[in-house]
């Protein structure tokens, strides 16, 4: 199957393929997320219920950085002015990465005894 040329498909390609379908978002902002989003959406359903998946992450369109340290913070400030992107620090300069405090409490696994002797 070629695709040389934008256009319509023809009735040869039509003979090798079954349920063709494309789609694309209101926007026309961004193919690959869009695909990811529908397909998230897909693994949700048996096909006889429409699921609840949103149709944007928190992070929505926008690329994210997760800085270490003040310092990568710093160059990508940089970076961001460099190239003329907007940026928004979503932990306003907060770099400490803590667990939540309900993280590793309980186990639901019960406890290895060890092996039998």
């Amino acid at each position: 199957m070629t695709e040389a040329h934008a256009g319509k498909l023809t009735k040869r390609q039509q003979y090798a393929t079954r349920g063709l379908h494309t789609f694309r978002d209101a926007q026309f902002a961004d193919r690959t997320y869009e695909l990811n989003r529908i397909m998230m959406a897909v693994a949700s359903t048996d096909g006889t219920f429409v699921p609840n998946v949103d149709s944007e992450s928190w992070a929505g369109r926008n690329n994210v950085a997760a800085p270490y340290t003040q310092e990568e913070h710093n160059m990508l400030a940089m970076a961001y002015q460099a190239i003329g992107s907007s940026f928004d620090d979503l932990n306003h300069g907060d770099n400490e990465s803590d667990e939540h405090p309900a993280v590793h409490k309980v186990s639901p696994v019960k406890a290895f005894a060890g092996y039998p002797r």
